[in-house]
């Protein structure tokens, strides 16, 4: 009965369940929302009782547990591609010599009080190009670094105000063409050329724009907001999917809500 000794404890121990913890939280994060939630909530069930079932020496029903585990992972790369894919680009996108230290990844053990993005100011500008049906993509960057598409359009450092988007997505402006993206209330590119996903089937009505917006929401963590030039239509997506409001003010306090 030496597996029940649990007060042999050490430091290192701590630190094992610690790191486990935030990688847990990490995964759960990426998956929170999606359809992979119950696949991952089941991952663990299983987990659990494969860990339980060796404690207990129930030999033969371990073995049969043991036997999914060693041959399950092959499946779970296949099933959570997307979201190892989002896991690893957090990863490699992590900074560790830029102003995004490693720790400002983790947003619970952040020190700098950083830059609040004005999301009343972007859902005002929408509504006001909603109305003339004037066609926006507006990315926000979260934990996912962004500067690998920058390079495909024009790098900006402008604040965030509702003239400012509404300026970028006039229909004679030379920036329009394509989408923004927007950190720490900065708008640091415009005429961002963005993955287009041509595997979702999504409503006709839906052009280029939103397969844009699905495709970046898909591949990382960022946010992205489409106003459709042929309907005026204000379109919030994440995780790859659109996501249903009431009003534009249940519209911004999601879009804050996930932001934090």
């Amino acid at each position: 009965m030496d597996k029940f000794k649990f007060w042999d404890f050490t430091l290192i121990d701590f630190i094992d369940v610690f790191l486990v913890a935030i990688l847990l939280y990490y995964v759960y994060k990426l998956v929170k929302g999606t359809v992979a939630i119950n696949i991952f909530i089941g991952i663990i069930v299983i987990y659990s009782v494969w860990k339980l079932t060796d404690l207990l020496n129930m030999n033969m029903l371990h073995n049969i547990f043991d036997g999914f585990m060693k041959v399950g992972i092959i499946a779970l790369i296949v099933v959570f591609q997307p979201e190892i894919r989002k896991f690893l680009l957090m990863v490699g996108s992590t900074n560790l010599g830029g102003k995004r230290k490693f720790f400002s990844k983790i947003r619970f053990l952040k020190t700098e009080v950083e830059t609040e993005t004005d999301i009343d100011a972007i859902i005002a500008a929408c509504n006001k190009m909603g109305t003339t049906q004037t066609g926006a993509l507006i990315v926000l960057e979260r934990n996912n670094n962004l500067d690998f598409l920058t390079g495909t359009g024009d790098n900006m450092n402008i604040s965030v105000t509702q003239a400012i988007i509404e300026s970028i997505f006039f229909k004679n402006s030379p920036l329009h063409d394509g989408a923004i993206i927007i950190e720490n209330n900065v708008v640091k590119a415009t005429r961002v050329i963005l993955p287009v996903n041509n595997e979702k089937n999504i409503p006709q009505r839906f052009g280029l724009r939103h397969r844009a917006a699905i495709g970046i929401t898909e591949k990382t963590d960022a946010l992205a907001i489409v106003v459709s030039e042929e309907t005026g239509q204000i379109s919030y997506i994440k995780n790859g999917e659109f996501v249903m409001y009431n009003d534009t003010a249940n519209l911004t306090e999601m879009i804050k809500k996930d932001m934090v």
